[in-house]
């Protein structure tokens, strides 16, 4: 008996051990251990950046990307009002911290440190030269079970305690909130029980911390999380592998195990085979070489500048560019240069991606709750992967670095975590040629060269890339793409020909034993537009049918834009409709052109996929922000995450949808405009055992914005101006 409790014990530790390994290498965007970080000196992998862009590269044919220069963060200063935290500041903030009275005791979580930005007045009125405007941080806590929102003023030491108790749900999870709740379960007999008895070796076990979201008053009062488990063996795609019908009920605070429900008993677990996508998994013979390599080369260097790391200039573009820890990008102070008078007017004063919401279809006891909040409960920036050079970016990309803090208020860095690049793709920026007939030889096209600020979160299974596009004609395309690995169900089912017509399988069989499950995907924008000013109103303009009077034309209808302009949130409450058209312009009603159009822009739909689940259902309650694709609010510096400041677990009494039904003015006011892009995603066998990126956008377009094409004046490419490649060998 004592040899085979000794047995036992072994295959626990074993187990933790190879499970603590597996999350650390796994798990999205795990920090570095903190007694690397303490001092950052220029010694710590962590604190270096490798892969920037330098000017000249030669033997571009030939040559791999190398680190280029080695950045030291512990150096860093700030340099602009909207500069995020240094780590230096933050050490400082660590220090002020822990000598504050609601920090003495060890119970405390740090859940995320920010800047603090200053008042956008003040931001607006600051010029370079300037002194930096006082720098404060917002601090989101947990200690001893009790949420609190804190404002540390850097320079005078002193911290103000935020009133929180009308919030309910809780702050983004950490790293290690969601490192330990995997480990949670491997602490109890039952469920090691279980996966024995599945069939699966503890060694073998890969966990995925689910947010559970909100379901009724049995949920209060307790930071509850799901943990689903995997097998590995055979595969690095163990998200192919669900040991099905499992899900262990975690408690967050005391790393307990509340409820195992085990439901999938006679579910096999899908086989490994053709599941691992690795290149180097793949065998030589199925490899396909569809094209010859493929760069763009810029033989006198890219043509954009970055400034104190942070403020971004190219071609007639100028805008401020970080990380941030919830957002992943924010673009800030976008201003775009008139060919006229050589001015840098203001566009946008602030964008970033304010939630994402990813409810799937699936009602079923395993399934139900996976309606993820991917900002607010992960951290869409806690999540964003180091970005693969001549793979994520070209060639010439210039590389940026996150700055976030672990729960004990440690810095650390995530290095290559956005790129900045310009990208050619062959398109044309506009065009004519004369027809023959006019005897006019003429024949003017220019190339449409654009600037690209990428970033690509991985949260879990799923892929998100995002692009945020600048052109020179003053379009801004704000791009997502969806790739990664689908979330799939196991089943007893290996062939459809064996499943009753009368039963539901949420989903697609994508290969043997593996469902597919039907989802949706909402990712909701803020955008602080700014045009030549901070007044906005926001104006609907509707394409309306008229029919002509009888004798007045040989045609019986045509078509009329109408402009309403927005007197108050409710009027700016879109939802799209295609029988029933309009544009939705921003405009600055004190500013004019010329011949006296209002100076705007418009946002141009697209991704436009909307929720169709019921107004009442509680994953809808909590993004209620999706229930329409636009929507115009004031501004207001405590409204920025469409989905509330505590995400997790909350029952959605502080969203988007419940500021805009104050229903406030709007007209000729600081404004801020939402928009969701949205994919409804029927899962096919081409999504197996990865996806091919799929992608939708929307764009910001200046619609009477400048007084004619803004880039008329722009020369043609030449052939003496392009570098000449030969290839390797001659076809």
């Amino acid at each position: 008996m004592e040899a085979r409790n000794l047995l036992r014990f072994l295959v626990l530790f074993l187990s933790i051990a190879l499970v603590l390994i597996f999350t650390w290498v796994h798990l999205p965007s795990t920090p570095p251990n903190p007694t690397e970080l303490l001092d950052c000196t220029t010694n710590s992998p962590w604190c270096t950046s490798k892969n920037r862009f330098q000017p000249k590269q030669p033997n571009l044919l030939n040559e791999s990307p190398k680190p280029t220069r080695q950045h030291n963060h512990a150096s860093d200063k700030p340099h602009h009002p909207l500069d995020p935290l240094t780590i230096q500041e933050l050490n400082e903030l660590r220090s002020i911290l822990t000598s504050h009275a609601l920090f003495k005791s060890s119970s405390y979580t740090l859940h995320s440190i920010e800047l603090e930005e200053p008042e956008k007045r003040l931001v607006l009125k600051w010029k370079k030269g300037d002194p930096l405007l006082p720098r404060k941080a917002t601090v989101v806590a947990r200690v001893h079970g009790k949420s609190h929102v804190l404002t540390v003023h850097l320079s005078t030491r002193e911290v103000t305690v935020h009133e929180t108790s009308s919030h309910s749900g809780y702050p983004t999870m950490t790293i290690e909130d969601m490192t330990t709740a995997t480990l949670a379960p491997l602490a109890n007999a039952d469920f090691n029980r279980t996966i024995i008895q599945r069939g699966v070796d503890l060694t073998d076990l890969a966990c995925l911390p689910i947010s559970s979201g909100w379901y009724g008053e049995s949920e209060e009062n307790r930071r509850l999380i799901k943990v689903q488990c995997y097998s590995m063996k055979g595969t690095a795609n163990f998200y192919m592998r669900p040991i099905e019908g499992l899900t262990v009920l975690v408690d967050l605070d005391t790393k307990q195990v509340v409820e195992i429900s085990d439901k999938g008993k006679n579910i096999p677990i899908p086989k490994s085979a053709n599941t691992d996508y690795r290149y180097s998994a793949q065998e030589l013979h199925q490899v396909m070489n569809l094209f010859n390599p493929i760069s763009i080369e810029q033989p006198k260097g890219p043509s954009f500048t970055i400034e104190d790391e942070h403020l971004v200039k190219w071609a007639n573009w100028e805008f401020h560019l970080k990380p941030d820890a919830r957002a992943g990008v924010i673009v800030s102070r976008a201003k775009v240069r008139d060919p006229d008078t050589g001015e840098l007017r203001n566009v946008m004063y602030k964008g970033f991606t304010s939630e994402l919401f990813v409810p799937y279809m699936d009602p079923t006891d395993a399934w139900y709750f996976k309606t993820y909040m991917d900002a607010g409960e992960y951290g869409f920036g806690l999540q964003a992967m180091a970005l693969d050079p001549l793979n994520d970016c070209p060639r010439n990309a210039y590389y940026m670095d996150g700055v976030f803090v672990a729960a004990d208020g440690t810095p650390y860095v995530r290095s290559n975590m956005i790129c900045v690049f310009e990208k050619y793709a062959g398109d044309i920026g506009w065009r004519h040629s004369e027809s023959p007939i006019t005897g006019m030889g003429i024949k003017e096209a220019r190339p449409k060269v654009t600037l690209v600020v990428r970033m690509a979160a991985s949260v879990a299974n799923y892929d998100y890339i995002v692009d945020w596009e600048f052109q020179t004609d003053g379009l801004i395309r704000i791009k997502v793409g969806l790739s990664g690995i689908l979330m799939v169900k196991g089943t007893t089912y290996d062939n459809i020909n064996q499943i009753p017509s009368q039963e539901n399988l949420y989903g697609t069989l994508l290969s043997e034993n593996v469902i597919g499950v039907i989802h949706d995907h909402y990712i909701t924008f803020y955008l602080d537009m700014d045009i030549d000013g901070s007044d906005n109103s926001f104006v609907n303009v509707n394409i309306k049918k008229q029919q002509t009077s009888p004798g007045e034309s040989p045609r019986r209808s045509y078509l009329k834009a109408i402009r309403n302009v927005a007197k108050t949130e409710k009027d700016a409450q879109i939802k799209l409709k295609l029988y029933d058209p309009s544009e939705f312009h921003v405009i600055n009603p004190s500013k004019k052109t010329r011949v006296g159009n209002p100076v705007g822009y418009k946002v141009v739909p697209g991704g436009t996929a909307a929720s169709m689940l019921d107004l009442d259902d509680p994953p809808q309650k909590r993004g209620a922000f999706t229930n329409n694709q636009i929507w115009v609010t004031p501004y207001n510096q405590s409204e920025q995450w469409a989905g509330g400041l505590f995400v997790y677990q909350s029952q959605g009494e502080d969203t988007l949808a419940t500021w805009s039904a104050r229903d406030r003015p709007i007209e000729n006011k600081d404004i801020v405009l939402w928009y969701t892009l949205g994919f409804h995603h029927i899962p096919c066998q081409e999504d197996f055992p990865i996806m091919p990126t799929v992608s939708s956008s929307f764009d910001l377009k200046p619609v009477n914005f400048f007084e004619s094409n803004p880039i008329l004046r722009i020369p043609p490419n030449l052939e003496k101006d392009l570098p000449v490649c030969e290839p390797a060998a001659s076809v």
